[in-house]
């Protein structure tokens, strides 16, 4: 990836929806090479999509929990059966596998309290948990789905 695929990606990490024109001539191109770099990218897999980010409080999703789990069990049927739980409930935005103490952290957006149980209700119900601790995030201090491109 060269400086100019790096300053196209930046700018459709901060706005996915500016017209490539406008791409075009903040990178020094003309619209139809930018184009082709942004498409590049697209079949390259190093953009995988564009989204909208909507704003959680105009969603009445004013609760975020943060949920460190840990199992007694580590075989690919509970794998499978806990990937398979964790993807059907739409308040669960995150899932990751982690090194360490805990074994899955989870982030999860809810409107309130009771919902948040019923979250907490259904996974407990479909998966074996030796510990079970959420954590509800108070302020939120910073929050980016744009990654550094220093590195690429």
């Amino acid at each position: 990836m060269d400086p100019t695929d790096k300053a196209i990606l930046a700018v459709l990490q901060r706005d996915s929806a500016t017209p490539v024109s406008e791409i075009a001539e903040s990178v020094g191109l003309s619209a139809t090479p930018c184009w082709r770099r942004i498409k590049k990218l697209e079949e390259e897999g190093v953009i995988q999509r564009r989204v909208a980010l909507a704003d959680p409080a105009a969603l009445n999703l004013s609760l975020t929990a943060i949920i460190s789990v840990k199992t007694a069990q580590h075989s690919e049927a509970w794998l499978k059966r806990f990937a398979d739980v964790v993807r059907r409930i739409p308040e669960i935005v995150e899932v990751h596998r982690m090194s360490g103490e805990v074994d899955y952290m989870m982030k999860v957006v809810v409107p309130d309290m009771a919902h948040y149980d019923r979250v907490y209700k259904r996974l407990i119900a479909a998966a074996e948990f030796s510990d079970f601790t959420s954590t509800f995030s108070m302020e939120v201090l910073k929050q980016t789905t744009e990654l550094p491109l220093d590195y690429a």
